[in-house]
């Protein structure tokens, strides 16, 4: 979709002047300029604006990716605020969906002088919950003195936080074990029964949300909201007139997670321990419910252990070749029927106990749907095994036997866990529905969108292509920085085939040059955490600073990249998106290999086996545009801002020797490309620091 901004001689209708103001608030000159020191106008930020401004009034849908360095952000906030529609805006992460609210809205809210309410909505696992906080309180389950002291500060803040939102507490880890206990699940949520219901942070927040001109959300709300109303219950975000979602391209693959059903350990495990401090308030109830409760965390242990012998993901069949599993299992259902039995006489003296009364049914009835999710699945005797279409560089798996819904069963082992799984292998009916539903406004944006320029992978996962409906507007804004003179894209000569056992270790010799040449200041990038620890062995004991994923949470493994100056940072699929280093401390970024998903992913081989059945071709369907994405998303960490410099490293030699190869190349930047090692050294060479460096054509491999 091309969007002009209408001469000054035009009758502009309703749309258009909601395009020209968003054009005119980010011109040079404009509200932006006038208000925001350090804000420079984009021709290309007001294009994305406009196609922005132009869905919201029409209520369309538009598609757009925007390259790093467009303002994407600005550019739907300020037609979102001019509209003064109730806007919906969800981000990838909390902490984006933290910077958006407190640092990137304010601005441009305060910019153009519009004074609408705002809100930020979490969901309930980022909000104290009173009642499960008392409940914890003179409770032995603090395994150290400094956990002990973790909860003492939690119990002191709770006294003086106004919204009750978790990351006010800086030392708090995210992964913390205090958190469970002192936050509510959908499960164990007592609701309107709960004696501090009045001063409920959840309550209060979705109250102002409601109350709110523009409510900023992450992406796993958004859709757990979908989820509730596609079951009947309330709406959480009513009314909104447009939804903007940013780093969209994360959408699909969440909303499986959320249009599916699970049931992992930590659950069952919280309802023992729940039921056992549920006792303080009925005292009665201690003999009849302490040997169920216990019964039940044991039978979880012995699920886990009798699971040792499986591969860490697998299907629901799979599981069911162990005999031991099998009767693990059995012994899990037989231990949440007890626990029933034994709290159930007691749901009418205690609120808690008649949630887990509740939980204890909900539990079993998950883990019965999964176990007998298979027996339907079984009989699918079109299974095809193996996988032509793949070209990954791993080999061939199982595709994983479907339900009857279209759904597949899994399950995935932790270190001391697991989760049971049904995901259904298309979102795209479910998303469209409730679309159509809103009748709002929908925009849907990234830096990582389009395949080779084309939305078509995309918009089919969302169900935005449909008969009797409009096709989604798109656009294609790309970065404007400078990529002649800022990055050099350099592929190795010499490597072997991705296949080979000692690949990683030919690929950290290639690698070392272009490390001298920069002296550290990397992000090295795996498709497995077994090469990412290779490579951690072979670079050990050199001249940079090493910092490997793993061994610190991933905040603070940046903090201590970024103080280093010259460090190389060893990451996997996580590190691709979502981390920003600008400035000298990042100037390489380096990729092992072409991102194909893992080989042991049960969902990614029942869907290549899905679009088989139905006359597709798997690697071209959703093999390849999903490796092209990833590689986008990694890619797109070099280049931060306009005085960044920096060279990418794309090592896998199937980029030169594969025709698709191609497709990968034409979707990243027009950076130049080459495959000199002495290009690379000219690039960081200080008297050749601002050079332009000629596109070099790609030699094909004899």
């Amino acid at each position: 979709m091309q969007v002009a901004a209408p001469s000054a001689d035009e009758t502009l209708t309703p749309a258009s002047r909601l395009a020209q103001a968003s054009r005119e608030a980010l011109a040079e000159g404009g509200e932006l300029a006038r208000n925001i020191p350090s804000f420079a106008s984009r021709p290309a930020q007001q294009d994305l604006a406009a196609a922005v401004a132009e869905a919201i009034d029409h209520r369309g849908t538009l598609l757009a990716e925007a390259g790093t360095g467009t303002g994407k952000t600005f550019a739907y906030l300020v037609p979102a605020l001019v509209s003064g529609k109730k806007t919906i805006v969800s981000t990838g992460t909390r902490a984006l969906q933290d910077q958006l609210y407190h640092r990137d809205l304010p601005r441009v809210r305060d910019a153009l002088g519009i004074g609408l309410k705002t809100a930020l909505l979490k969901g309930r696992a980022n909000y104290l919950c009173h009642y499960r906080m008392r409940q914890a309180q003179g409770e032995p389950r603090f395994a150290t003195r400094e956990m002990a002291a973790q909860f003492q500060r939690i119990v002191s803040w709770s006294g003086r936080t106004r919204m009750g939102d978790l990351a006010e507490l800086d030392a708090l880890p995210e992964d913390s074990p205090l958190l469970p206990m002192v936050t509510s699940t959908a499960e164990n949520c007592l609701g309107s029964e709960c004696p501090f219901f009045a001063d409920c942070f959840v309550v209060q927040a979705r109250q102002r949300a409601q109350a709110a001109d523009l409510v900023v959300v992450n992406h796993h709300l958004l859709l757990a909201d979908l989820a509730l109303k596609q079951e009947g219950f309330g709406e959480i975000l009513p009314g909104a007139q447009t939804f903007v979602v940013d780093e969209a391209h994360q959408l699909p693959e969440l909303a499986a997670q959320f249009f599916g059903e699970a049931l992992s350990a930590r659950p069952l495990v919280e309802l023992a321990r729940d039921a056992l401090t549920e006792c303080k308030q009925v005292p009665s109830a201690l003999a009849a419910v302490q040997e169920p409760a216990r019964a039940l965390e044991q039978a979880v242990r012995a699920l886990r252990a009798a699971m040792d012998e499986l591969p860490v993901r697998g299907t629901r069949r799979r599981a069911a070749e162990e005999v031991p599993v099998e009767e693990a299992f059995d012994v899990l259902e037989h231990a949440l029927r007890q626990l029933h039995g034994a709290v159930q006489p007691y749901a009418s003296a205690s609120p808690g106990f008649d949630a887990c009364a509740a939980r204890a049914v909900e539990f079993e009835g998950r883990l019965k749907r999964w176990r007998d999710g298979e027996a339907t699945a079984a009989d699918d005797s079109d299974a095809v095994e193996g996988s032509e279409g793949r070209d990954d560089g791993e080999e061939p798996g199982v595709p994983a036997k479907r339900d009857v819904d279209d759904s597949v069963l899994w399950y995935e082992l932790t270190a001391r866990g697991f989760r049971l799984s049904r995901t259904p292998l298309d979102v795209a009916g479910p998303l469209a529905q409730h679309r159509a539903r809103s009748q709002a406004a929908w925009v849907f944006t990234s830096a990582t969108l389009a395949v080779g320029g084309r939305f078509e992978h995309f918009a089919i996962k969302l169900g935005l292509y449909l008969k009797g409906e409009d096709p989604p507007h798109t656009l294609l804004v790309p970065s404007p920085f400078d990529w002649e003179t800022q990055a050099l894209c350099y592929l190795p000569r010499g490597l072997p085939d991705p296949t080979v056992r000692h690949y990683t270790e030919s690929m950290v010799e290639k690698i070392r040059s272009v490390l001298e040449a920069s002296g550290g200041r990397a992000f090295v990038l795996f498709a497995s955490h077994r090469a990412l620890r290779e490579a951690a062995e072979l670079l050990k004991g050199g001249p940079w600073p090493l910092f490997v994923q793993g061994e610190a949470p991933r905040p603070v493994l940046l903090d201590r990249f970024r103080a280093s100056g010259n460090g190389v940072l060893l990451g996997a699929a996580s590190f691709r998106e979502g981390v920003d280093v600008a400035g000298d401390a990042l100037s390489v970024v380096v990729i092992d290999k072409l991102p194909f998903a893992a080989p042991d992913d049960p969902v990614f081989e029942a869907r290549l086996d899905a679009i088989r059945r139905n006359g597709g071709n798997p690697f071209r369907d959703e093999q390849l545009p999903q490796a092209v994405i990833a590689l986008k998303q990694g890619a797109g960490r070099l280049i931060r801002n306009e005085s960044d410099r920096g060279v990418l490293v794309l090592c896998d030699p199937r980029l030169t020797s594969k025709t698709y190869g191609s497709v990968f190349l034409n979707s990243l930047p027009p950076l130049p490309k080459t495959r000199s090692i002495e290009d690379v050294q000219a690039f960081f060479a200080p008297d050749t620091a601002q050079a332009t460096l000629e596109s070099l054509p790609l030699e094909s491999p004899p």
